[in-house]
């Protein structure tokens, strides 16, 4: 395990949705293993949600933007320049998906297109996770 924990430190990561349950788990976990750790998403829904409860809004540089905005992801990646990104952020929950299907297709297809082509705008991410 000691090699893996190595793998991270000192890495620029920039993790989408990282205030859902999730993101926020992942955030933590890799603020663990000493990568620096940069997320992007809505803000949270309730107080009592995990990415609240933990205050990770104020344990790591976290913004509150929408993927679905292309100038606003295109900002982040191009000045955070990560080495890693985890691209969580989506609207998953099925019943909300059948009374906003326009905005679930936006957010899930369109979001990850953003990210991916702010990413293949700078020269600086090893790897993305989709």
């Amino acid at each position: 395990m000691a090699s893996f924990s190595d793998i991270y430190r000192g890495k620029r990561v920039l993790v989408t949705g990282h205030t859902g349950f999730k993101g926020s788990w992942l955030a933590i976990w890799l603020m663990e293993l000493g990568a620096e750790v940069k997320g992007i998403a809505l803000p949270p829904r309730s107080p009592e949600e995990h990415f609240v409860l933990t205050d990770l809004e104020h344990r790591m540089d976290s913004g509150f933007v929408d993927v679905r905005d292309r100038a606003a992801v295109r900002e982040v990646v191009g000045s955070f320049r990560p080495d890693v990104v985890f691209h969580l952020a989506a609207q998953a929950i099925v019943r909300d998906s059948y009374e906003v299907p326009v905005e679930t297709f936006d957010t899930n297809v369109m979001g990850t297109v953003h990210v991916l082509d702010a990413l293949r705008e700078v020269d600086c991410c090893s790897a993305a996770v989709m």
